[in-house]
């Protein structure tokens, strides 16, 4: 089992390097926003989140979607995790949209079928139905916030008077990741150690805060990136369009974790920006990358699941 906990370890790494700048690419435009702090921010909200607010997410990726038992479910959970990250990196690579979460989705129902475990289908497509929703309510929630605060009588200018809340929205944003899209790295760390069950994913402290530091040291060394996010989302974000996007992604987020279904923060927090700007004119919102964000839902999820799946059957088939 140390094998399978070397790349839950790993994993933790890559979603830190991965996720790290999502989380920190919107409050680039409100000043006085320092990275590294953000990161630390970011990395105490992956060990806190389960602790106040459950593990629901991480129970649903490690026992719900399939159950991982005995030799061949361990093995089937490292090919889905390697199978994920493997087609994740690829597709960035070669240019086109992905998600660490839908991928690691994909790989897990891809994982089970190779390995003919039983597989949670009315689950898998509830996961799926609520991913493919969640950048739609970001934009709908974004857009109703953008009109309370455009509209709230005041002396101070607009960006002026939210920056103070900035802290309070990207402290909210980084809870709910940890409450929801960051909980994959505790769905696979209690795999490999056995302590997850058909009951769920227990909340266990070396487990929080091995994920926790592995995830600071990731995005840490992914943290050169971050200064380039900014110029190549779905649209520059101003200051308070920063702050409403963080709370309106935190607030799908947050949702959607409290019944424990997966959702990938980077696209809540693309259809959180969206709504945000659209009262500046649908000229502004960068439609290209937008489609592209759009199509990581049909592109990585089937990839991810095909992979797993192949992968998974030939080895056992070896083994």
């Amino acid at each position: 089992m140390t094998w399978l906990l070397v790349v839950a370890v790993a994993f933790a790494f890559v979603n830190g390097f991965n996720d790290g700048g999502a989380l920190l690419s919107v409050g680039l435009s409100v000043r006085g926003h320092r990275p590294l702090v953000g990161l630390l921010v970011a990395a105490a909200a992956v060990a806190v989140a389960p602790l106040v607010l459950g593990t629901r997410v991480a129970s649903t990726l490690a026992s719900r979607l399939v159950a991982f038992d005995g030799a061949d479910g361990r093995l089937a959970l490292t090919v889905a995790v390697v199978a994920a990250v493997g087609v994740t990196w690829w597709l960035a690579a070669h240019g086109q949209p992905t998600s660490l979460t839908l991928a690691v989705v994909g790989s897990i129902a891809g994982a089970g079928v190779g390995a003919t475990l039983p597989v949670a289908w009315g689950t898998v497509v509830l996961v799926l139905a609520l991913a493919a929703v969640a950048p739609v309510a970001g934009l709908v929630v974004a857009w109703l916030l953008t009109r309370v605060v455009t509209a709230w009588p005041s002396t101070r200018p607009l960006d002026g008077r939210i920056r103070r809340w900035h802290l309070a929205g990207f402290s909210l944003q980084c809870l709910a990741y940890g409450a929801n899209d960051g909980q994959k790295m505790l769905a696979v760390l209690a795999v490999a150690a056995g302590s997850a069950t058909a009951e769920g994913v227990p909340v266990i402290g070396a487990h929080l805060a091995v994920a926790a530091s592995a995830f600071l040291a990731g995005a840490v060394v992914g943290l050169p990136r971050v200064a380039r996010t900014i110029g190549t989302g779905v649209v520059p974000a101003r200051p308070h369009e920063a702050v409403v996007t963080e709370v309106s992604s935190a607030t799908v987020v947050l949702a959607t974790g409290a019944i424990g279904s997966p959702v990938s923060m980077t696209q809540a927090i693309s259809g959180g920006l969206v709504g945000s700007v659209l009262g500046r004119g649908l000229g502004s919102v960068r439609w290209q990358a937008v489609t592209r964000l759009a199509a990581a839902w049909v592109v990585t999820l089937p990839s991810a699941f095909i992979a797993a799946a192949a992968l998974t059957a030939a080895l056992l088939a070896i083994s």
